[in-house]
C-alpha cells in the first residue's frame, strides 16, 4: 500500500491475525492455549512523579503522563472469574494508592451526585463512601491519588479537595476532606474543571471545559491561570511530565510550562483536523484523546493524540521538546470506524489506539452538539503504530476489528493489553443491544490477537462504557461499569 504521507511508511496489516481475532470473538477460547504469552517490547516508562501515587494506578490513565501502562501483572494462570460489585453508579475512576486500598469516584444513577468509595482490596466491596458537590457531567470524573494516598479532585463548588481515608476510634473506615482550596478566582461560575494532574514541583495543574488552564498550590493557596483562544474547549483530561503539561482542546494540542509564580505559558501549539462535527461515539467536536506521553528514552520523548478528521482519523505524534510533527498516520482502518474517545496507550516506541466510533453513550456533555451522522453502529477497531527507531516517521504495524468497550491497559510486567470487549449478539455485525455480551480479554501487543478471554456478563448492567480499568497489586483487574465495579481474577 502507498505511504500515508512523506514521513510515514507503508501500512502493514496482518490479515491472518485479524481473521484469527474475529474467530476468537465467536469462540471465546485462547489463541495459543498452553504456550507462553509474548512479552511487550517496552522498557521505558515515564519518570515517577514525586507528588502522585504508584505508577499504573495513580490516575485513570495509569500515570500522570497518561500512558495507560502499568508495572503490575494482571490476572495470571488459572480459571478466570469475574464479580460485579453493584453500587447503582457509573464508576469511571478506580485508583489505588501505596497502601493497596482502591478508591473509586462514581456517579449514582439516581441523583448523579459524585460519590467517593473506599473499596476492600480483597473483595472490591465498598467499605465507606463520601458524597461531593455536584457539578457538570465531566466535572469530577478525572482525579488522581497523591503521594499520601489521598484522592485529589475538584468538586462542583470549584474547590480542589484532597480526600483521605483512615479508621476511626471504633475501627470503622472513614473518608474525610483533608484540605480544600477554592478555584473560583480562575474558574468562572458557569465553567467546570474537566482534568487535573500534579507537576514535578507539587503544583496541581487543572483545565476547564471552557478552555482555562491553571495551576493551584494548596501549600500556599496560590492559583494562577491563562485562557486559551476563544472557542477552544477542553473535553478530556490533561497530562504532566517533567517537560511540561500537555493539553488537547477541541482544536489543538499544547505543551505548557509555568513561570516562577505558577502562571501557565504556552511552549508550543499544534492544530489538528477536527472534522466538520462531533461524531457518534465521541463526546465532543474534536479529538477524544487525553494526550499521551511516551518514548524510548525516558517515556517522555513524544506526545500523541488521535484527531477527528472526517473520513479517516490519524494518530498524531509530536516531539515533546519542540512540538514538531513526527508523523500523522491513518488508524482504525480495518474497522472502518473513524473516531476514538479513548486516550492512546503509549509505551517505548509503540502506540495502541482503540476505536469508539458509534459507541452508544447514554448522555453527552452539555454543549457537545449533535453528532453527524445522528447515530452509527459501534465499529470498534484496535491499531498499533510504531515510531521508527531513528524518529524519522511512523508505521502502522497491525490493525484489526476488535471492539474494545474500555480503555485498554498495557502491563509491562506480563506483556499484555488488558481490556473488555463488547461482542454483538449476532456475530459478524456491528450493532449494539441491551443483550450484548461483555468479555474480559488479554491481547498480544505484538500481533493484536486475543490470547485469552472470559465472558463476564450479558446485558446493560455490565456495560463498561469505554471506562478505564486498573490492575491491583494482587493481580485483580478492576473495571468500572454503569452500575458498579467488576473485579476479575484468576486462580
Amino acid at each position: 500500500m502507498p505511504s500515508t504521507n512523506g514521513r510515514c511508511g507503508a501500512r502493514r496489516l496482518t490479515a491472518p491475525a485479524a481473521l484469527l481475532a474475529a474467530a476468537l470473538l465467536m469462540s471465546g477460547t485462547p489463541a495459543t492455549a498452553g504456550t507462553a504469552f509474548p512479552a511487550a517490547a517496552t522498557t521505558s516508562v515515564l519518570p515517577a512523579n514525586p507528588y502522585a501515587g504508584p505508577r499504573g494506578s495513580a490516575t485513570m490513565h495509569g500515570d500522570t503522563g497518561s500512558s495507560d501502562t502499568t508495572p503490575l501483572a494482571g490476572p495470571g494462570a488459572g480459571s478466570l472469574s469475574g464479580k460485579l460489585n453493584g453500587l447503582l453508579s457509573a464508576c469511571p475512576t478506580v485508583l489505588i494508592g501505596a497502601d493497596d486500598y482502591p478508591v473509586a469516584l462514581c456517579t449514582p444513577i439516581l441523583g448523579q451526585v459524585p460519590t467517593v468509595h473506599l473499596l476492600d482490596p480483597h473483595t472490591g466491596a465498598s467499605l465507606t463512601s463520601l458524597q461531593l458537590t455536584k457539578g457538570s457531567l465531566l466535572g469530577g470524573v478525572y482525579a488522581y491519588i497523591d503521594h499520601e494516598d489521598r484522592l485529589v479532585v475538584v468538586d462542583g463548588s470549584r474547590s480542589l479537595l484532597r480526600i483521605g481515608h483512615r479508621r476511626d476510634a471504633a475501627g470503622s473506615w472513614r473518608l474525610t476532606v483533608d484540605s480544600s482550596l477554592p478555584l473560583g478566582s480562575a474558574v468562572p461560575a458557569d465553567d467546570a474543571v474537566t482534568g487535573l494532574s500534579p507537576d514535578w514541583q507539587g503544583r496541581v495543574w487543572f483545565a476547564t471545559g471552557g478552555g482555562v488552564v491553571g495551576t493551584a498550590d494548596d501549600r500556599t493557596g496560590t492559583v494562577r491561570s491563562v485562557a486559551l483562544p476563544a472557542g477552544e474547549r477542553i473535553a478530556n483530561s490533561i497530562s504532566t511530565a517533567p517537560q511540561g503539561t500537555a493539553v488537547t482542546t477541541t482544536h489543538a494540542t499544547y505543551l505548557l510550562t509555568a513561570s516562577t509564580d505558577g502562571t501557565p505559558r504556552i511552549s508550543w501549539r499544534q492544530a489538528y483536523d477536527r472534522g466538520q462535527a462531533r461524531k457518534p461515539g465521541l463526546l465532543s467536536w474534536g479529538s477524544g484523546s487525553t494526550p499521551t506521553f511516551f518514548g524510548p528514552t525516558d517515556g517522555t520523548d513524544y506526545v500523541t493524540i488521535v484527531d477527528n478528521a472526517d473520513a479517516t482519523v490519524r494518530l498524531k505524534v509530536y516531539r515533546t521538546s519542540t512540538g514538531e510533527t513526527v508523523c500523522s498516520v491513518p488508524v482504525l482502518l480495518a474497522a472502518d470506524g473513524p473516531g476514538s474517545e479513548n486516550s492512546p496507550v503509549g509505551a517505548d516506541r509503540s502506540v495502541y489506539v482503540a476505536g469508539t466510533y458509534g459507541y452508544p453513550y447514554p448522555a453527552v456533555p452539555e454543549g457537545a452538539g449533535a453528532s453527524v451522522p445522528g447515530s452509527a453502529p459501534f465499529a470498534g477497531g484496535l491499531s498499533r503504530v510504531d515510531v521508527r527507531a531513528d524518529g524519522s516517521g511512523c508505521d502502522l504495524v497491525w490493525d484489526n476489528e476488535l471492539r474494545s468497550a474500555a480503555v485498554p491497559k498495557l502491563s509491562t510486567a506480563d506483556g499484555k493489553l488488558h481490556t473488555v470487549l463488547r461482542d454483538p449478539v449476532i456475530p459478524g455485525t456491528k450493532g449494539t443491544s441491551l443483550l450484548d455480551p461483555y468479555r474480559y480479554a488479554q491481547i498480544d501487543p505484538a500481533t493484536g490477537e486475543v490470547l485469552r478471554s472470559k465472558l463476564i456478563g450479558i446485558g446493560a448492567l455490565y456495560n463498561t462504557l469505554q471506562m478505564a480499568g486498573t490492575i491491583a497489586p494482587d493481580g485483580a483487574y478492576l473495571q468500572g461499569t454503569v452500575t458498579g465495579i467488576l473485579r476479575i481474577t484468576a486462580g
